[in-house]
């Protein structure tokens, strides 16, 4: 039989060989190299085979060129959106968070005072005392409020917020109770005083503390990476810079032309945002120094002092109240004490210490003026308590309590002088904070947006430049 020739036949299969199937079409072997690898090598080839002529080293030149000064204005404007964050944080929340704590410490502290007062002076109680203590629980519920809307709900501090929420109720339920008995005239209004201010001391006021503390942290941490220099843009600018002058020495010594005016162009924006990010920052960082150093330190000093002075005032008060009481026996001596008279003297020790370290700091002006007058009725205070505390040793205890609670003569006069003096303090140093603080922010207001504007124009002046010589080529 003949065939067509146009017709081809499939050679004979060999003798014991079954005929081969089709199969779909296999992927690579594993011994061959991956599609990314030969890419990788392609790419390679092709850059190497550009870098050969001139146009082409022109072309990665420039590639070069703006991907640096693109680089540079990108992590610019990270690193100082990330710091103007920070200033940010400083200025509108971690220092409001720290005075808000501060401020629930101070109130909280400040009704147990005014309560023992008011214990103190007899039924009826006196209006006065007993609106002072209405008004401070009022301020700190209010402060604790505004804490719970602005602390995250996870951490120390709304740990913190949630505890004192929940002991608040107790302590004025404490307060209430007491405040029946005494005007009953039972002694049994004395020892709900007694453990009302013990709820204050053991559970309220070290909350308080903690949150204080945290928030005060937050604040340093915020300050701290407000103030902190970027480093990365810096590195990239000098890189950037380096390589147009570079660029722009190697166009004049192969045409002999002095200006190039697209890399001049390039080099000046680069040269213009990194004056603009090293003086914005140093400013920034000078001013949050003395938000730091002439506001939070003494804020934080004066605050201490303020607590400590409530608490030696309470104190003074229970001592008073419980007769003697409550005894405690001196872990070094053996010797039993009256507990509130011993805590008194411990709070007063602590009160004379942060007024120094607060007088320190003020360095002279208004402020170290009004820490003055605290130390000067901090001794006075101290002087009258030992009158009135060897009035009660002899066993006029009508007279010694006039001493404590009645009259310009007493240590209640001179604790007023130390609050008066150490607020009018506290809203100086308020004020020196919020302005150094407002002033460092606004340092970095408008440079992420610079950085990316004249990052631009340094990219396009790079490749206009470059393209210039390459069309010389054409």
């Amino acid at each position: 039989m003949t065939y067509p020739s146009n017709v081809r036949t499939a050679p004979p299969a060999a003798p014991g060989r079954a005929p081969a199937r089709s199969s779909p079409a296999a992927g690579p072997s594993p011994e061959e190299p991956p599609t990314r690898a030969a890419a990788w090598v392609e790419g390679t080839e092709r850059l190497r085979a550009a870098a050969a002529t001139e146009p082409g080293r022109l072309r990665i030149i420039g590639a070069a060129l703006a991907l640096l000064v693109v680089a540079f204005g990108a992590v610019t404007a990270w690193e100082v959106s990330d710091r103007y964050s920070a200033a940010h944080d400083v200025v509108h929340r971690s220092q409001q968070l720290s005075a808000d704590a501060a401020g629930i410490y101070s109130s909280l502290a400040d009704a147990d005072t005014a309560a023992a007062s008011a214990f103190l002076s007899g039924a009826p109680e006196p209006v006065k005392l007993r609106d002072d203590y209405d008004e401070d629980i009022k301020a700190a519920s209010r402060l604790l409020i505004d804490a719970a809307s602005h602390t995250d709900s996870t951490g120390a501090s709304d740990e913190a917020i949630k505890k004192l929420n929940e002991g608040l109720p107790v302590y004025t339920g404490l307060i209430e109770q007491a405040r029946s008995y005494n005007r009953q005239g039972l002694p049994l209004g004395a020892a709900y005083l007694r453990y009302a201010n013990e709820r204050m001391t053991e559970d309220l006021l070290p909350e308080a503390k903690t949150l204080y503390d945290t928030e005060t942290g937050r604040l340093a941490a915020d300050n701290e990476r407000a103030r902190r220099w970027p480093y990365a843009s810096t590195a990239l600018a000098v890189l950037a810079l380096g390589v147009l002058c570079w660029a722009q020495r190697r166009d004049h010594r192969r045409t002999n032309r002095v200006f190039n005016l697209g890399l001049v162009c390039a080099t000046a924006a680069s040269l213009v945002l990194l004056v603009w990010l090293g003086v914005g920052q140093s400013l920034a960082r000078d001013n949050l120094n003395s938000a730091q150093e002439r506001g939070q330190a003494s804020l934080k000093e004066l605050n201490d002092a303020r607590i400590e002075s409530l608490k030696a005032r309470a104190n003074e008060n229970l001592t008073m109240v419980s007769l003697g009481a409550v005894i405690e026996k001196d872990s070094r001596t053996g010797v039993d004490e009256d507990k509130y008279e011993k805590d008194y003297q411990t709070a007063m020790g602590e009160l004379d210490r942060a007024l120094a370290r607060a007088e320190k700091l003020a360095d002279g002006g208004p402020v170290g003026e009004q820490v003055g007058k605290a130390r000067a009725a901090y001794a006075q205070w101290q002087s009258r308590h030992k009158e009135a505390r060897a009035s009660d040793t002899a066993g006029d205890y009508r007279a010694a309590v006039t001493k404590v609670i009645d009259g310009k003569e007493s240590t209640g006069h001179s604790f007023g002088q130390v609050e008066k003096a150490l607020e009018t303090s506290l809203d100086e140093k308020q004020r020196d904070f919020e302005r150094f603080a407002a002033a460092g922010q606004s340092r970095l207001s408008g440079l992420a947006v610079g950085a990316g504007v004249l990052a631009l124009v340094a990219a396009a002046g790079a490749v206009l430049g470059i393209g210039r010589r390459l069309s010389e080529y054409r």
